[in-house]
């Protein structure tokens, strides 16, 4: 059984959640002692054991043998709806391969939360976790997605992100997507909650001015219709990739490959900034 867990506001419990943990043989958590507090909240009293992204493939073969075995198990994360950017998808995957029922109690969501408030497009919607830690990944994420979208992909967009990375990455944001409307949800149900809207350039700015605390969730309107890589974008990725090294011809290639732009016209702007 799947529980989703209070993102903030301990009010926003399920009842029939706390049914469950109350009558859960094993609960497994990403953190005893975050789960514990939880628990004592509620008068729970099952008996709590850590599964995290360190340690879950080698627990499986057990929890699998407790649920044959016909024991109540449920999971948790520490905060929210568990699998999504938390521990357990291969748990569930293991599970379902192996034909035991999986089920789920219903909660909070930071994701959903941040794009219902948003005031940006409901649906479709693209939730992709975390972007790359580092700059040059993470660039190279947005410039793939930038492809999708000359596609044609249209659906607002969503990430979490880390207080001291979140101007960095609404800055590269805004150096492919331009002033795309996006929004900035803060502290989502917890007493500072914060919702910023505007444009990614507006935005990327105020947080360089003032940096953010607390947990983030990013949400960014979805592309135009008949969207185009902007130049800075293909450009900033080949000036990335030679200046890491790779040949002319491989840069060029990798590009391409990313962003779905023609190679003429990437092989052009390499010219261009790789210079006589």
């Amino acid at each position: 059984m799947l529980v989703s867990t209070p993102i903030g506001n301990l009010g926003d419990m399920a009842a029939r959640g706390i049914s469950a943990l109350k009558a859960a043989d094993l609960v497994l958590c990403e953190d005893t002692r975050v789960t514990r507090r939880l628990a004592g909240a509620f008068g729970i009293r099952a008996r709590l054991s850590a599964l995290h992204e360190y340690n879950e493939e080698q627990r499986i073969p057990e929890v699998l043998a407790a649920l044959t075995q016909g024991l109540r198990v449920a999971l948790v994360s520490d905060a929210g709806t568990p699998v999504l950017s938390d521990p357990g998808f291969r748990l569930v995957r293991a599970a379902v391969a192996t034909g035991l029922p999986v089920s789920a109690v219903p909660g909070p969501n930071a994701a959903i939360m941040a794009l219902t408030i948003s005031g940006l497009p409901p649906s479709p919607f693209l939730f992709l976790g975390f972007p790359p830690v580092r700059g040059g990944p993470r660039r190279a994420s947005f410039t793939r997605i930038a492809g999708l979208e000359q596609a044609g992909l249209r659906a607002t967009l969503i990430w979490h992100e880390a207080p001291h990375r979140l101007a960095a990455t609404l800055g590269d944001l805004a150096s492919l997507f331009g002033a795309r409307e996006a929004a900035v949800a803060r502290e989502l149900t917890k007493r500072f909650e914060e919702v910023r809207r505007g444009g990614l350039t507006a935005l990327a700015e105020h947080y360089r001015d003032q940096p953010a605390r607390g947990e983030i969730t990013l949400v960014v309107g979805p592309a135009p219709d008949e969207a185009e890589i902007p130049t800075a974008g293909i450009e900033t990725r080949l000036k990335a990739l030679l200046a890491s090294g790779m040949s002319l011809k491989e840069a060029v290639a990798s590009v391409t490959q990313e962003t779905g732009a023609s190679r003429r016209e990437v092989y052009a702007r390499a010219l261009a900034l790789k210079g006589p």
